[in-house]
């Protein structure tokens, strides 16, 4: 893959990238704004309280990933820029254009990838009995 497809490849998930993270932070706004018009929570249902929990709790876990990947992106466009994009930085290799073209900012070739996940696998359960 060449640069030039490699930056377009990137700019194109970095721009639907951008969309959710602005419809998120919209949908945060919203929900600020009705918060604070409520007078208190005290005349809520404790349902309708733990629902309004939740929704902002999952739209804080979507953005964070969001913001992760938009993380991604720009080192991916880092590395196009120094001549590394597009090579595993595990093992050296060459990602193939179809695993680019699915995933432009990968950093890892399958192989790699697979390994680094199942790491996360078995560190997770050690994190959460810590």
């Amino acid at each position: 893959m060449d640069d030039e497809q490699a930056r377009g490849f990137l700019a194109e998930e970095q721009g639907r990238l951008v969309g959710i993270k602005d419809e998120l932070d919209a949908a945060r706004a919203e929900s600020q704004a009705e918060s604070a018009l409520e007078p208190s929570s005290y005349h809520q249902h404790q349902a309708d309280i733990a629902t309004d929990t939740f929704d902002r709790e999952k739209d804080l876990t979507l953005l964070d990933s969001v913001e992760g990947e938009l993380a991604d992106v720009e080192h991916a466009l880092q590395r196009l820029d120094q001549g590394t994009y597009g090579t595993c930085e595990a093992c050296g290799k060459v990602i193939p254009d179809d695993r680019l073209e699915a995933l432009p900012a990968t950093r890892f070739c399958l192989d790699d990838q697979a390994v680094a996940e199942r790491e996360l696998r078995v560190a997770a359960p050690r994190e959460l009995e810590e």
